[in-house]
């Protein structure tokens, strides 16, 4: 069963890609181009996602009543060398099939909620198109059986990512923002190749299963701390973590839904994939783990501080992620691989329904906006207020997102937080990474250092998003009264995902209920996770669980933080936004992020832009005309005319040039052969 669904379930976001890109490039050659409600893509678009989710569960459910080693399917050779044989093969086991279940099933909501979302864009087609390719991608990352096919989804969502962050490119700062995130994405891709590299050079395999599994042979191996440090490097790029998180706050230029896409539940979760994936190898370098576990600390506190002064719905939600994925890296960090996986899903979850919600805001604001021709921001809070009134499915939709965030029981996010705090504090009591050091830091100090940032995080997050929920639904409305009578709840198509996401968040956190608990069924999801993950978290284990006494007061610590963060806010946003003091300088530090990109710009795109500009082509064009004077400065400039009118930007060009070329080298060798 699992050989034959599994092939179908990667093949079918990518029809759906081959399709919508069809309907899209069909309209491309009409006069207006437009493919807006095009009933096909509406069609496909969604259902081919509908459709996966449901592949996904069955494959669960056969996986559920009985499930030995993980299922290697191959499709076929990809590099058989004698140095090496790489296959398209494709790996299903109990961590990707979690992944594939989150990625489909949030997926197919926030391609569901597209639908009313893009209606009446232009490039409707184009839009799902690149989901659609996103989705593929992202499968093949999750379900790849080793590194370069691993690696080949890994870049496919990095060029998917920029498609959908620059997708109405007809604005300059959107194209800059896609291509930002293609380059920082770029920058941390070279620690995984190094990494794929090192790993090949130890043991001549890169798979992941078997008698010459990727995993196995690098345990103890004298590589095995070098190669955790270029994965880290490759995760910090993908999963937005300090320094090279500055791409994730720009990616807000895509459609909303993208943003509920790839800060939610499958893009930047890639990293956290990764370190669970090759959780043997940072169990054997703890140095590494514990300076995951620092990255992840220290990120989730620096955005955290960000996310208080953003006055963009969208951007505190981005900052929001850039945290969230810090807590995710303190669980896998630690050694708490359940915790900072169950995370992720929550995380999933709650944050798409943030997303959403916020898109329904932003397209009840537009339409707004719209009919009284009033240009002022529709996604600043400062334009909101009181918006419960007229969407109160979103607004209860999003009170439960904002208290599971802020770690309120019984929500999901709640659980899953509380399990990564707790698993640091238990691990800075007596563990392998407590005995030992980062830089010359003993691993405890760096454990229980972990913990109380977690905990300042935790206290951060419930006020910026109590901020976020009372400047929108509550208090007075400042849409202008004109404005407010057009405001409306979004329609069906829109709503139902959102309500759905709510579900999810009101009872995600059975997945993995804590022991300590006195209903329910507990460890559900540490117990599904052990085969892949238990081994590696028993290295970096705790000595001795803590006495029920010790786990109930560290869950009354982490829920008195929420509360008192919810309190906080409460106090301090009561008043509407015109009437709270202006920006100090502190507060206005804040609000720039902390001058970050200013400095990138200063010091590393600026140089860049002159070296190319005065450098390259002046000093080549004049090192031309000196060395081919006459005749063969002539020709020279001919050869770049000729060159710059090919490499024109147009794609269509490009891969017909591809194409003739191909179809000549092939007929060279023809030649040759014969």
């Amino acid at each position: 069963m699992i050989p034959t669904l599994l092939p179908i379930l990667l093949l079918l976001p990518l029809l759906g890609f081959v399709v919508n890109g069809a309907v899209a490039l069909r309209a491309a050659g009409r006069p207006d181009g437009t493919t807006a409600r095009h009933p096909l893509v509406t069609v496909v678009g969604p259902g081919v996602l509908i459709a996966a989710f449901a592949l996904a569960l069955a494959l669960f459910q056969r996986m559920r009543v009985g499930f030995g080693p993980p299922v290697i399917v191959s499709l076929g050779a990809w590099m058989p060398t004698t140095a090496v044989s790489i296959g398209w093969d494709f790996q299903l086991d109990q961590l990707s099939m979690l992944m594939t279940l989150v990625i489909t099933g949030v997926g197919a909501l926030i391609h569901v909620f597209s639908v009313g979302y893009m209606r009446d864009d232009a490039g409707y087609a184009r839009y799902f198109a690149y989901l659609n390719l996103f989705v593929a991608f992202m499968l093949v990352l999750v379900l790849g059986a080793n590194l370069p096919v691993l690696f080949l989804g890994w870049e496919g969502v990095g060029l998917a990512s920029y498609l959908l962050i620059g997708f109405w490119f007809g604005e300059r700062a959107n194209a800059e923002a896609g291509r930002k995130a293609f380059i920082v994405n770029r920058v941390g891709d070279v620690g995984l190749l190094l990494a794929m590299f090192l790993v090949f050079n130890a043991n001549q395999h890169l798979d992941w299963q078997g008698g010459t599994s990727v995993l196995g042979m690098l345990v103890g191996h004298p590589m095995t701390n070098l190669v955790a440090l270029c994965l880290l490097i490759g995760c910090v790029g993908k999963s937005a973590q300090i320094p090279l998180y500055i791409w994730l706050p720009d990616a807000m230029a895509g459609p909303t839904p993208v943003s509920a896409l790839i800060h939610a539940a499958t893009m930047v979760t890639a990293g956290v994939y990764m370190v669970a994936r090759t959780a043997p190898v940072f169990s054997g370098a703890p140095m590494v783990s514990l300076l995951v576990a620092v990255v992840g600390a220290v990120t989730a506190l620096y955005a955290a501080t960000i996310a208080l002064r953003q006055w963009d719905i969208k951007k505190v939600l981005a900052y929001s992620t850039v945290s969230q994925l810090g807590y995710m890296f303190i669980g896998v960090g630690t050694g708490a691989y359940t915790a900072g996986v169950f995370h992720l899903v929550t995380h999933a979850f709650f944050k798409a329904l943030l997303f959403l919600g916020a898109g329904s805001v932003i397209h009840a604001m537009h339409h707004a906006y719209h009919h009284t021709h009033r240009h002022d921001d529709p996604q600043d809070m400062r334009n909101m207020g009181g918006l419960r009134r007229a969407m109160p499915a979103t607004a209860v939709a999003m009170t439960l997102a904002t208290l599971a965030i802020a770690g309120v029981p019984p929500l999901a996010g709640f659980f899953s937080k509380d399990e990564i705090l707790a698993g640091a504090y238990a691990r800075a009591m007596g563990s392998s990474l407590a005995d030992a050091s980062l830089f010359g830091v003993p691993g405890r100090t760096v454990l229980l250092a972990v913990y109380v940032i977690g905990l300042i995080t935790a206290l951060l997050t419930a006020i910026y998003m109590t901020r976020l929920l009372l400047l929108t639904f509550f208090g007075a409305n400042r849409t202008g009264s004109e404005e407010a009578a057009h405001l409306h709840e979004a329609p069906a198509v829109m709503t139902v995902p959102v309500l759905a996401l709510g579900a999810l968040t009101l009872a995600g956190g059975w997945l993995n209920l804590p022991a300590l608990m006195p209903w329910g069924p507990t460890g559900l999801l540490e117990h599904w996770l052990a085969p892949v993950v238990g081994t590696s978290a028993a290295r970096l284990a705790p000595r001795a669980m803590p006495s029920h006494d010790t786990e109930w007061m560290l869950v009354g610590v982490a829920v008195g933080v929420a509360v008192v963060g919810i309190v906080v806010a409460a106090v301090l946003y009561r008043r509407p936004p015109s009437s709270q003091a202006s920006d100090g300088p502190g507060r206005d530090l804040l609000a720039r992020a902390y001058g970050v990109d200013a400095l990138v710009d200063l010091v590393i795109v600026r140089p860049i832009a002159w070296f190319s500009s005065v450098v390259l082509d002046r000093g080549v064009e004049v090192g031309v005309d000196r060395t081919f004077r006459g005749g063969g400065g002539l020709l020279a400039r001919a050869a770049a005319l000729v060159g710059s009118r090919l490499q024109d930007g147009d794609v269509g060009k490009y891969a017909w040039m591809l194409v003739a070329g191909a179809v000549a080298l092939i007929a060279a060798l023809l030649v040759v052969g014969g």
